[in-house]
Order: C-alpha cells, then structure tokens, then sequence
C-alpha cells in the first residue's frame, strides 16, 4: 500500500541527527527506500514553511522535488468538507488540511503515516487507514491498522446505510 506521510512525520526525519534515529524517521526512511512515498502540495508546504534560512530552504525543497504531489481535486475539497462534518458531528475537531488529506488517502487507497493524534480520532469514523513505524521484528502486514467495516462505509464518497452500526475491528 501506499502511503501519504503527514507533516508530522517530515518534521521529526528532517531534525537534528540525534532525532534522526526515532522509529518514525527510521520507518519513512524504509518507505522512501521501497517507492511508497506519497505527498500533497498541502504538506509540501508545510514542511517547507518556516525554515529561516534560503540554503535550508532551497536544499530541502530540491529534496522533496523526488516526491511527485498526488493531485488535488475539487471532489477531494468535497469529501474533506463532509469529513469535517462527519467527524465534528461526534464531537471531534480537526483543521481543513487534516480532512483533505484523509479524503486524499481515501481517494487513492493510501495509509497515512503520522504522528498527529488528531487521525486515531478520525479513524474512528472515518475510512482512513493508519499505517505504523514497524517494530524490529514486526512483519510488514503488521504495519496497517484498518477497521475493515469502514471501507464499506463509504463507497463513492456516500456513507452506505447497510454499514451503520457495525462494529469496529481493529483484528486485521
């Protein structure tokens, strides 16, 4: 599966060195290795902003150049709109650029990859799957954690009503 990494986990590979060898940096460092590797022009920029000096910049930018931005499209904005709805409707708050990348994932079948707590409560109502830094010995289909209803939930952007009430199984 592929994989759309967030902001989150960018900040903590691109740190100092001593933050270099966490599991997440080390994790994305694998999914580079393996072609996986997704980004929007969103994250892009998010990464990039911030960075105070033009050398930095401009090395890190021709950097992220080897990752091609999924494109965005105006039914993407859609369903970030009626995620942000699903999920604010249960209580739990997220920014617009969360949502889009959730409808971004959704729509290209990938996992997210993120540090950001805010997705465990996405997942929760939403067809997202969130993919995990691997453990040493952990195998590869460890990595995801799909609630396998979910999916069935939302077929062509509309919430199926067969699938309401099912219930959650994280045994994938």
């Amino acid at each position: 599966m592929r994989v759309l990494v967030d902001t989150s986990i960018w900040s903590l590979a691109l740190r100092r060195r001593e933050h270099a060898q966490n599991p997440e940096a080390v994790e994305l460092g694998r999914l580079i290795a393996a072609h996986v590797v997704e980004i929007i022009g969103p994250i892009r920029q998010e990464v990039l902003s911030g960075v105070r000096e033009t050398a930095q910049f401009e090395r890190l930018a021709a950097g992220l150049d080897a990752f091609v931005d999924v494109p965005l499209m105006a039914e993407d904005y859609v369903t970030a709109a009626k995620f942000y709805n699903l999920c604010r409707a249960k209580g739990i708050q997220g920014s617009n650029t969360d949502f889009l990348i959730c409808a971004v994932a959704v729509r290209h079948d990938l996992s997210v990859f993120t540090t950001d707590g805010d997705f465990s409560l996405f997942a929760r109502c939403l067809p997202i799957v969130l993919h995990e830094a691997r453990k040493a010995a952990e195998p590869a289909s460890a990595r995801y954690r799909r609630s396998a209803p979910k999916r069935e939930m939302f077929r062509n952007g509309k919430r199926n009503r067969r699938s309401v009430g099912t219930k959650r199984s994280d045994n994938v």
